[in-house]
């Protein structure tokens, strides 16, 4: 272990993926774990989270789960708690969860879109109130919310992606607004915008779309999970301490350079 997060509690929200893979709530619980950090892996499948804690664990890492529905506030304190009573302080927030649904403002769902708002939005919201109390007890800490690229990009589709994009844009206006009102605790708030990663999570759309997301990069390569943890490590360590209110795109170069001609 490297040591980057040496003495330092975090909590992974989202932690285990839902199919086969590594998803980006895996990887960045791994490598938290490896940095040194006490990870809580919070999921609503106790069965994956225990599977994740024990991958942890068998490279020497410590990891404890704590199962529950992070849309509801009363899972979040005892989220927020549970950390606490088993390690001693809470240093770094990791919001991973999130869903998507298809939809324009035609077609989308009143359902879908209350959905994804909840999923994305409303369990980041959630999570981070109970958790900064607990932060702010330790003397600071790190907040890192996850996005998309779809929240920074009109993206085109043939179903559209409304609610989710939407609810991915909102976080970025969380995460500035949480950096500023906790600047001066030392309280930081980052958000990873991520790319067009090859996860769990997008497995389902086959093998042409994986080449059609690949070929839209302009790196030309895919993403992984591991990209993007490498990315949260640096947000969670002392490393980033002056690093607040960053949206930070980890998508080869799709944001920054979204005129690239393909």
């Amino acid at each position: 272990m490297a040591g980057r997060l040496k003495g330092k509690v975090a909590v992974v929200t989202g932690a285990a993926p839902r199919g086969e893979g590594v998803g980006n709530g895996m990887a960045v619980a791994i490598m938290f774990a490896r940095e040194g950090a006490k990870v809580v892996l919070v999921n609503r499948s106790v069965e994956r989270a225990e599977k994740l804690a024990k991958t942890i664990k068998d490279e020497g890492g410590e990891a404890s789960v704590f199962a529950g529905d992070v849309a509801r506030a009363d899972v979040c304190e005892a989220m927020a708690d549970f950390t606490v009573k088993t390690y001693g302080r809470l240093d770094i927030l990791h919001n991973n969860v999130g869903i998507g649904a298809p939809g324009t403002p035609e077609t989308v769902t009143l359902e879908n879109w209350n959905r994804v708002l909840e999923a994305n939005l409303t369990t980041t919201m959630l999570c981070t109130k109970s958790c900064l109390p607990r932060m702010k007890a330790s003397g600071g800490g790190s907040v890192i919310m996850v996005s998309s690229i779809a929240g920074a990009l009109g993206l085109m589709g043939s179903s559209g992606a409304v609610a989710y994009s939407t609810a991915k844009a909102g976080l970025h206006g969380f995460t500035q607004s949480v950096a500023a009102d906790y600047a001066t605790q030392n309280i930081r708030a980052n958000c990873i915008v991520v790319g067009s990663v090859h996860t769990p999570m997008v497995a389902h759309m086959g093998d042409e779309a994986r080449e059609r997301r690949r070929k839209m990069v302009p790196m030309q390569t895919e993403g992984t999970a591991w990209d993007i943890a490498y990315g949260a490590v640096y947000l969670a360590s002392d490393e980033s301490r002056w690093v607040t209110g960053l949206l930070l795109p980890i998508d080869g170069g799709l944001v920054a350079l979204r005129t690239w001609p393909r």
